[in-house]
């Protein structure tokens, strides 16, 4: 699961298995034990477990829920680099890019800045007027401050620094104009004997163009769809029948109300005009250029996915426009109860609601009882302490603090396998496995008290020393209890055959010689009970009973293969 040990993870409700039937015979108690209990080995372990700063926690469900399993909705779109907020009826004309001159660069992916293509002389003697335009004839141009890209590379300039996005939606690679579909219908009408145009000069925008006002003909040529409901604008295709109006559009079966003789079946695009374009098998030029250039004037995998088109030289590149990000806010997917909202604003950070589970379950902690790392010097770096690997056969002892954040007493009865799941199956033993935390009380007084007289000394309860059914320390709203542990050996050879099979003596897997322990935690606490408007006192002093079941796995150490 991880390299760095110790850890605690959390498993998620959501990844659990639905039960099965299961046949009634002699060995029907063992194989269920067996299957409840959690393996943090097996594969779907790695979609389930997670730190308890990722999860969240659902008051009315009272159930834990993590990323996967949360509904998201959309709260606010935003541009990453300029911070607009962008209304969501503009993603449908605009798309999901900002249009506010923000671009990245295509080669390093940085930010691009305006700036003047050429920079004229300047006269010393001359003082010209704050904010004067510049002279006319300048050009501008995209620089990016880390790589030195700029826009004139693959000839592209603009006339004025505002409204990029307008003028290189324009331009093409090396400053001729794009060709429009505006253009298309003004050189049919000066030319009605060419009426189509070469499949060169159709780019992806006038292609996706074409193709749009040739269906939109197509379903206007359509008096009423199948249902009769009228198709303009996009109206009727977001019913769940619209799958089979569609296809009874291209097959003409659905139409039974229309008059014999009308056509009411649609068809495929047959020319450049209405959106088709041929594949060019010619690879002659790419070919030359690639003789010529070399493999330095080509793009990156890395270039290429960036890109809004499919591209292949360093000269096809364009300045890609920032895509928009999003707020969301996630709901329960059972009771639908909202259990994170951000706030609206684009520059905050802050959430409306924000229902972490840390602040519902307690925390777990693991530290060794006897550690081996050496305490890092003052005047030294700060370094990570990595305990030496643990002896197999060898007993190891284990502090777990669980810390609570509840504002009420809670119990907890801990439950784990005598032995791990796995090939290696190393020992367990929780020493003490029921005790009850105190709340979380944020008074004043406990604040102004000395530490030592806030809680009770290690080893009052347990004498100095580790003692079964014993707390090892206790604290404010804080208990330690010991855990024990026999690592497995790791030798191939020291694996036994169980009844009627053969052990698995393959190498040794990956992280396999992590020791990871499955825990049952479940946890029982009392709150004061939601009444109504006009209840009585005693109604008011009801109390409400409260529980909480999960698996954890802690991973205690890597296991030495000496």
């Amino acid at each position: 699961m991880a390299s760095r040990t110790p850890y605690t993870f959390i498993q998620c409700p959501c990844s659990d298995k639905s039960t099965v039937d299961r046949e009634d015979d002699s060995s029907s108690d063992q194989s269920s034990d067996a299957e409840l209990t959690f393996d943090p080995r097996s594969p779907r372990s790695n979609y389930s477990l997670y730190p308890l700063e990722h999860l969240l926690y659902c008051e009315d469900c009272q159930q834990i829920r993590c990323p996967r399993c949360v509904n998201e909705e959309t709260v606010t779109y935003y541009c990453p680099n300029c911070l607009f907020e962008v209304p969501s009826s503009n993603l449908r004309s605009e798309g999901n890019r900002c249009t506010r001159s923000c671009y990245q660069c295509p080669v390093c992916i940085g930010p691009l800045q305006v700036g003047a293509a050429t920079q004229p002389p300047v006269d010393s003697n001359l003082l010209g007027a704050e904010n004067q335009s510049s002279a006319s004839g300048d050009r501008y141009a995209l620089f990016c401050q880390y790589c030195n890209w700029t826009s004139s590379e693959i000839g592209v300039e603009f006339d004025r620094p505002s409204g990029i996005h307008s003028q290189l939606a324009r331009i093409n690679n090396g400053g001729a104009p794009k060709l429009t579909a505006r253009d298309v219908k003004e050189r049919r009408k000066e030319n009605p004997d060419e009426p189509f145009v070469p499949d060169e000069l159709v780019d992806s925008d006038l292609q996706f163009a074409n193709l749009k006002s040739f269906y939109q003909s197509q379903l206007a040529g359509i008096h009423a769809s199948i249902s009769g409901t009228s198709l303009h604008d996009g109206v009727g295709f977001s019913s769940p029948a619209a799958l089979t109006r569609i296809m009874s559009m291209y097959t003409g079966r659905g139409n039974h109300g229309m008059q014999q003789g009308s056509s009411d079946v649609m068809r495929e695009a047959l020319n450049t005009e209405e959106g088709l374009k041929l594949a060019q098998l010619d690879e002659s030029s790419a070919i030359k250029k690639l003789t010529g250039r070399g493999w330095e004037a080509t793009t990156s995998r890395e270039q290429r996915e960036a890109q809004l088109e499919d591209v292949r030289f360093q000269d096809d590149l364009r300045p890609i426009p920032y895509l928009l990000r999003t707020k969301r806010s996630k709901r329960c997917p059972v009771c639908r109860h909202i259990i994170s909202k951000p706030e609206n604003k684009v520059t905050s950070t802050r959430f409306k609601i924000r229902l972490v589970a840390k602040s519902y379950i307690p925390s777990i902690s693991i530290r060794p009882l006897n550690p081996t790392a050496m305490p890092v010097p003052v005047t030294s770096r700060p370094a990570i302490m990595e305990e030496a690997p643990l002896k197999p056969l060898r007993p190891y002892q284990y502090i777990l603090t669980f810390k609570n954040p509840l504002f009420e007493n809670i119990k907890v009865t801990l439950a784990a396998p005598n032995t791990t799941p796995g090939r290696f199956s190393s020992r367990v033993t929780v020493l003490c496995p029921q005790f009850e935390v105190d709340a979380n009380t944020d008074m004043w007084d406990d604040a102004l008290k000395d530490d030592g007289q806030d809680r009770r000394r290690k080893g009052e309860e347990s004498n100095g020393q580790a003692e079964a059914g014993k707390i090892w320390e206790r604290g404010r709203n804080w208990v330690s209890i010991v855990l024990e542990v026999v690592p497995a050996s790791l030798r191939l050879e020291n694996l036994a055959a169980t009844e009627g099979d053969e052990p698995d003596m393959s190498p040794l897997k990956e992280d396999e010689d992590i020791l990871e322990i499955p825990m049952f935690v479940r946890m029982e606490w009392e709150v004061e009970a939601q009444q109504e408007i006009g209840a009585s006192s005693k109604d008011r002093e009801a109390k409400e009973r409260r529980e909480l079941a999960y698996w954890c796995v802690l991973g205690v150490g890597r296991i030495s293969q000496e």
